[in-house]
């Protein structure tokens, strides 16, 4: 099994995430091979909080030129992760 800092990469705070925050769904970029029991115990062990569901999904990387190169942006693992009733995640660390 993975350590739980080689699973989870990063927390996502954009404006679409945080709309989800009241109903306790939290954001991460994840490792690409880890699945959904890793991601779990990972933010559990982390976070110290309850999780109840982890959905996953991979965002496909877009095409991109860059003056007269065609390149691509990487794919990325993301997961939603929805945490027990009255848990919060707290970013004031």
């Amino acid at each position: 099994m993975k350590p739980a800092y080689d699973c989870i990469r990063s927390i996502i705070r954009t404006e679409k995430s945080t709309l989800q925050e009241p109903q306790g769904k939290y954001l991460f970029i994840v490792d690409a091979a880890a699945n959904k029991v890793q991601i779990r115990r990972a933010v559990e062990e982390i976070y110290k909080v309850k999780v109840t569901k982890v959905n996953t999904y991979i965002s496909v990387g877009k095409l991109k030129q860059v003056r007269y190169k065609a390149g691509r942006t990487p794919n990325v693992k993301r997961a939603i992760v929805t945490l027990k009733k009255g848990d919060k995640i707290d970013f004031t660390q």
